[in-house]
This record gives structure tokens, C-alpha cells and sequence, in this order.
């Protein structure tokens, strides 16, 4: 080889081309899901469950600020209603590829369900990996409305067929530990 060529400028051999059509279920969106499993997979194995999705949790947090200063932005709006933060819960869902849905809208909180989890059959045994739903679902809310709590029900990654996710948009005096509390943030 030229030493000055690049590698990406070296032709193609029949041996490359062999290598480009085999049949391997590999590119960047599996890759990324894969790296996310083993990353919460590790996390989860080193510190625990619990600190595992305290780390996610921090992520998921920064991901719904940008959520949801996108969709702000894009709708023209300083917040959201209550209306437009339950169609944004789904309509993020649904852009990366998930099946969220309301199943029922009531005062105090938005229960939805989900048939399809944007991490796939990566978060099989990864429940710490639903940290993201809830950080960004309570973020997006909290900001919006002033308060959320996120109680994530069933769960595809430990085993259910689906998901089952409750905001709860009041607070409450009955402490609840399979729900995580979200506030607006001090402008």
C-alpha cells in the first residue's frame, strides 16, 4: 500500500466484498443498544441495581431537559400544557421506537402502556435501563406542570409482556418506593 493512501482509499478486494455480504446483524443502532445492555449490565453487577439507576437516572434526566426544551421550542411554547405533555410522553416514545400509549387520563395522573421497548430485547434483565423512561417522563412533566411522580408498574425488562407507567401529577403524603419524585426546577 501507497504510504500516503488512506485506508478508506484503498479499492476494495474480492476478499472485502465477501466480508461486506455476510449476513451479520451488526450496525450502529444495534451496536448502540448493545453497548447501553452491557454498560447497565456492568453498572448493575459493580454498584447494584438500585446505584445503577441512580446513574441512569442522572442521564435520563439531561436527556428529558433536551426533550423537552425540543419540543418547547418546535410547538412555540414556554411550557406545555397537560394535554400536550401526555401527547409528548407518547410522541418521544414513538419517534424512537417505541409503542407507548394512554391508556387512561384522570386528574391526578396519565397511566400509560407500552408494547415495545425503544432498547428492544436489550433490556431483557436490564431494569435499570427504565430509569430513562421515567427521568425523562418526570422531567418533561415536572418542568411543565411542577411536579411528577414516575411509578413504573410492569415492565418488559423484567419479564412482563408489556409496560405499565403512572405519572401521578399531585404529590402525595403516603411515601411510595416503587415511584421516584420529580420537581420543577428553580428558574
Amino acid at each position: 500500500m501507497d504510504p500516503g493512501m488512506r485506508l478508506a482509499d484503498k479499492p476494495l478486494t474480492d476478499g472485502d466484498r465477501a466480508f461486506e455480504e455476510l449476513d451479520i446483524p451488526l450496525e450502529r443502532d444495534v451496536f448502540l443498544r448493545s453497548l447501553l445492555r452491557e454498560l447497565a449490565g456492568t453498572l448493575e453487577d459493580v454498584v447494584g441495581i438500585d446505584e445503577a439507576a441512580g446513574y441512569i437516572s442522572i442521564v435520563g434526566g439531561a436527556i428529558g431537559d433536551q426533550i423537552n426544551q425540543t419540543y418547547r421550542q418546535s410547538l412555540g411554547v414556554k411550557n406545555l400544557t397537560r394535554d400536550q405533555v401526555a401527547a409528548v410522553l407518547v410522541d418521544l416514545k414513538r419517534r424512537i421506537q417505541g409503542e407507548f400509549y394512554i391508556i387512561e387520563e384522570r386528574e391526578d395522573s396519565i397511566v400509560l402502556g407500552n408494547n415495545a421497548c425503544p432498547f428492544g430485547r436489550f433490556v431483557e434483565g436490564r431494569p435499570s435501563l427504565c430509569m430513562m423512561t421515567s427521568n425523562v417522563f418526570g422531567s418533561i412533566t415536572a418542568e411543565n406542570l411542577g411536579y411528577a411522580r414516575v411509578e413504573i408498574q410492569e415492565a418488559i425488562a423484567l419479564g412482563h409482556p408489556g409496560c405499565r407507567v403512572v405519572v401521578h401529577l399531585k404529590p402525595t403524603d403516603a411515601p411510595d418506593p416503587h415511584a421516584r419524585e420529580y420537581f420543577k426546577k428553580a428558574e
